[in-house]
C-alpha cells in the first residue's frame, strides 16, 4: 500500500480515468451505523464526482454530514485500487450534467433502454463532489506476475 497526496498523482490518475468500476461510498447514517452505496464516478481534477436522485439516502445523509470514505478497486487479479476518506458536497444544479457524463463514461454512446430510463429521471438528479483528504493505493500486479 502506498499513501498518495493527490487524485492527480500518476499512476493513480491513469487508473481512475480508465476504471469503469463502481465507487463504494461509506457515509454516516442517521442511526449512527455507517451506510454504504455503490455509485458510478468520474474523476474531475482533485475530486471524484457521482450522481444520485435528490431523495436518495446517500444524498440526504451527505447533506446532513459530509464526512465519508470510499473505495474504488478491482475485484479480480491482480487487484489494484484506491481508498480514502474525504468530504462530500451535494450540488443540485450539476446533477443532470453529471448524469450525462456518467452515462457516457459507463455506457458509451449506447442509447439503451437503461440510459433512456436514467435520463428520464435527470430532473431529480444531484451531483456529489467528493474531495479526498487522505488516500491509499495498492497495485499487486508485480507480486501476482511473479515479480516480472
Amino acid at each position: 500500500m502506498k499513501r498518495v497526496r493527490s487524485l492527480t498523482d500518476a499512476p493513480l490518475s491513469d487508473f481512475l480515468r480508465e476504471a469503469r468500476l463502481p465507487l463504494r461510498l461509506a457515509f454516516n447514517g442517521a442511526s449512527g451505523y455507517p451506510l454504504l452505496a455503490s455509485l458510478w464516478f468520474a474523476p474531475v481534477g482533485e475530486e471524484l464526482w457521482c450522481a444520485t436522485q435528490v431523495d436518495a439516502a446517500v444524498a440526504k445523509r451527505l447533506a446532513a454530514d459530509p464526512r465519508c470514505s470510499f473505495e474504488i478497486s478491482e475485484e479480480t487479479m491482480p487487484y489494484r485500487g484506491v481508498r480514502g476518506r474525504g468530504t462530500a458536497a451535494i450540488i443540485a444544479d450539476r446533477g443532470p450534467d453529471m448524469l450525462d457524463t456518467l452515462i457516457e463514461r459507463y455506457l458509451g454512446a449506447e442509447r439503451s433502454d437503461f440510459a433512456k430510463w436514467l435520463r428520464a429521471r435527470a430532473d431529480r438528479e444531484v451531483a456529489i463532489a467528493i474531495e479526498a483528504l487522505d488516500l491509499v493505493t495498492w497495485d499487486y500486479s508485480k507480486r501476482m506476475d511473479g515479480g516480472k
